[in-house]
């Protein structure tokens, strides 16, 4: 495995991949890896000839007032689970690599990034589709994987390769969960025990969602309302958003009668978690 810090060299590297016709596979990370990285990794190991995983805490994705200074960064152990998983290049660059001294060129997607997150977390997504811009056309993988865990983020840069005719195909794996089916998470590690007890309560949420329209309950105000209760069980659980949307254009609905994303945002302590499921009316 290499590591490289530059994007000259990534460019030098992936060509000689490529010249050896073998298909290239993008992991894009902030790093404290975990699980649900690695499942990521292994999928793409398993899928593609050469794969490269980014580590970078991508500072314009954070707001004010968010964890970009306490954001984990065990760089050490990371290239650790990397290697072991199978990964061939590793690029880790500073943010004057990746933005210079005065970056002056932005990628926005429209619409998509208005709801749930987007609303709560204003440029947020500019700086997650700019950053994902950037290392498409540094490394220029054949395949980007992306988890189901943040789902308007997947939404988003699936639609952003599209409009942008990007020469890549975005695969988004399933969300990977704790036994008792709380979404992994790097920022899980700030959640207590007891927190991440309450913590369970976020899929427990989507679930009773996805039971409710299989008994023929779709209306939408309804479910968000059960949703809610099941979150209220916990005092420690503040609740940002409880939403249906249409899976495609993430729209507010009346009823499931649709693919949709049911979404979750809430802050428990020092932890801002989020967790979504997919729902068909259709598997009734």
């Amino acid at each position: 495995m290499e590591v490289a810090k530059t994007i000259a060299s990534v460019r030098e590297l992936v060509k000689a991949a490529r010249s050896r016709d073998q298909k290239i596979a993008l992991v894009p990370t902030m790093g404290a890896l975990h699980i649900g990285h690695i499942a990521l990794m292994e999928r793409a190991v398993k899928d593609c000839d050469y794969v490269v995983v980014s580590i970078f805490v991508n500072p314009t994705q954070f707001c004010p007032g968010e964890d970009l200074e306490k954001y984990p960064r065990p760089l050490d152990a990371d290239l650790e689970i990397c290697e072991q998983v199978g990964v061939d290049l590793v690029f880790t660059p500073t943010t004057e690599q990746m933005y210079g001294t005065a970056n002056l060129t932005w990628v926005t997607v429209e619409k998509l990034t208005e709801p749930l997150c987007g609303r709560l977390r204003p440029g947020h997504f500019r700086g997650v589709t700019t950053v994902c811009a950037k290392l498409f056309s540094i490394v220029q993988p054949d395949i980007a994987y992306f988890g189901q865990k943040d789902g308007q983020q997947a939404i988003v840069i699936k639609k952003m390769v599209a409009d942008l005719n990007m020469p890549l195909h975005v695969v988004v794996c399933p969300t990977v969960r704790e036994p008792d089916g709380l979404a992994v998470s790097s920022r899980n590690q700030y959640l207590t025990e007891q927190q991440k007890k309450d913590a369970a309560l976020i899929y427990k949420s989507l679930q009773n969602c996805k039971e409710m329209v299989e008994d023929g309950i779709t209306d939408t105000k309804s479910i968000i309302a059960q949703m809610r209760e099941i979150l209220s069980q916990a005092p420690a659980i503040k609740i940002e958003y409880v939403s249906i949307l249409d899976a495609e254009t993430l729209q507010e609905i009346g009823s499931v009668d649709r693919l949709v994303l049911a979404a979750v945002a809430v802050r428990i302590g020092q932890a801002r978690l989020i967790d979504n499921i997919l729902v068909d009316v259709g598997e009734q």
